[in-house]
């Protein structure tokens, strides 16, 4: 339960960083465009409640998760959207409160939450720690889309660590959505985490082997920025194909960001 409290407090904290971004956000500008086409600050949020109120279902009521289930395989490609126009649509002030309200029910719900419990989601069922890891992933990557937004640059904290991990866990589900055969050897991460120090994964003589910021890895599992923009080096021909389908969240592949305009030399 110690470790699970550690992810759960981890959690907390990424909400209430994103909290500080849009607490006194006037209310036109809840309808800022971000960079996920079509969606607004208002959709970003919007989304995050209602994922968190799907979190939320799937731990304290696993049968009323499978009947929603059943309603987003009626709607596979738009379920997510839909219910971020839906969310997006009422009163910022109201959103903002139940979002706030639903975070708070989601550690509670985890922390309650019987120890080795498994729960039902879109994906592979998940323990408490990959609940948490994966909730605060979409709340740190969706909290990069309103940072960005608002044209807030955010300095990374240690958190940043589980995202870097569920990306790295996630390599081969990422090979499977592309419907291409993972590697069967590991590969060796380096990567700088914001304190200076080395976070590492992975067989140190892995030929394989992939180095960069733990910011950038980050922004990369999460689509969030495009390779060519960030500073991540890959060794071996099949750690270079990874870089490029990479993805820590669950669904399809995502199109991603396209590259900023590229500088010229003078």
């Amino acid at each position: 339960m110690a470790e699970l409290q550690t992810f759960i407090d981890d959690l907390r904290a990424e909400g209430e960083s994103l909290d500080a971004l849009v607490a006194d956000l006037p209310e036109e500008k809840w309808a800022t465009l971000t960079p996920a086409e079509g969606w607004t600050i208002a959709h970003q949020i919007g989304h995050l409640h209602w994922t968190d109120s799907a979190a939320i279902l799937a731990i304290t009521d696993p049968d009323g998760f499978a009947e929603q289930l059943k309603a987003a395989f009626v709607n596979p490609a738009g379920f997510v959207d839909d219910g971020a126009a839906e969310q997006a649509a009422r009163p910022p002030a109201e959103l903002l409160a139940d979002w706030r309200a639903g975070r708070t029910a989601l550690v509670e719900a985890l922390t309650a939450a019987p120890a080795g419990t498994k729960f039902p989601w879109y994906g592979p069922p998940m323990g408490g720690v990959s609940m948490a890891t994966a909730r605060l992933m979409e709340t740190w990557a969706h909290g990069q889309d309103v940072a960005d937004a608002l044209g807030v640059e955010r300095a990374p904290t240690a958190r940043i660590k589980n995202i870097a991990h569920l990306g790295v866990r996630t390599r081969n589900f990422a090979y499977s959505v592309n419907e291409k055969t993972p590697p069967a050897d590991d590969f060796r991460v380096e990567l700088t985490a914001p304190d200076g120090s080395l976070w590492t994964w992975g067989p140190e003589d892995a030929p394989q082997k992939v180095t960069g910021s733990a910011l950038g890895f980050c922004l990369l599992v999460t689509q969030r920025a495009n390779r060519a923009d960030l500073d991540l080096v890959a060794v071996g021909a099949d750690a270079d194909e990874w870089l490029g389908l990479a993805q820590a969240f669950a669904g399809p592949s995502g199109e991603g960001r396209a590259a900023r305009e590229a500088k010229v030399d003078k």
